[in-house]
């Protein structure tokens, strides 16, 4: 698979550079968190980031006053296993260089969505970047197996936690996998294992050959 620049034009479907933030702190902060020798590890809120004063101007900012939680996720992947969105944006943030494998939401007919419209993209280290609400995304991949990855997760509060009990009116609703978290799964993943929709089709993608 072709691994794309964030400043690459084709980016711009699916995100954006976020500019002005002094990010020294937090990336400290970042680099502090564990790492898994294997596998990911996802963390919604963490304290040390979260009485940083950069958790305001991302809640004021980036979020328009909306409550935030600054969480994390960290560890080693190579592989697809599921898309994700939120009915909102999300900020990613990596102390290594990392890279998202990303789709359209626009691209799911039916609640399904062939893993050949996935396209990846590398993220500089100490570069804040926007995912769109509209744009399909799960755990980020490492660069270097050594390093793995440590990436901040910025979201509404509340965002990927205990899901809502809901009466099912829709496709959509099957897809609801946390509290606004929908997520479609590969049927190769532990996800799809768990219970989760299994909406991706074709090859569970697994970049370890192209970086």
């Amino acid at each position: 698979m072709e691994m794309l620049s964030i400043y690459d034009k084709e980016f711009k479907k699916y995100g954006r550079i976020v500019k002005g933030y002094d990010l020294r702190e937090l990336l400290e902060a970042l680099a502090a968190t564990p790492l898994p020798e294997n596998g990911t590890a996802y963390v919604a809120s963490e304290p040390s980031f979260e009485d940083l004063p950069i958790k305001e101007q991302i809640s004021k900012n980036l979020f328009g006053g909306m409550p935030v939680e600054l969480g994390w996720c960290n560890g080693h992947n190579t592989k697809l296993n599921c898309f994700e969105y939120h009915r909102d944006s999300e900020i990613n943030l990596g102390t290594e260089d990392f890279i998202l494998l990303l789709a359209k939401r626009s691209q799911i007919k039916k609640g399904f969505i062939d893993s050949s419209k996935t396209v990846a993209f590398r993220i500089p280290a100490g570069v804040m970047v926007e995912v769109y609400a509209t744009t399909l995304h799960f755990a980020p991949c490492h660069t270097d197996p050594e390093k793995g990855f440590h990436v901040l997760v910025a979201l509404p509060e509340g965002t990927n936690t205990e899901k809502p009990e809901i009466t099912e009116l829709n496709r959509e609703d099957k897809m609801l996998w946390a509290r606004n978290k929908w997520l479609l799964a590969h049927k190769d993943s532990k996800q799809a294992a768990k219970g989760a929709w299994v909406g991706i089709t074709g090859e569970n993608i697994d970049i370890a050959n192209d970086i």
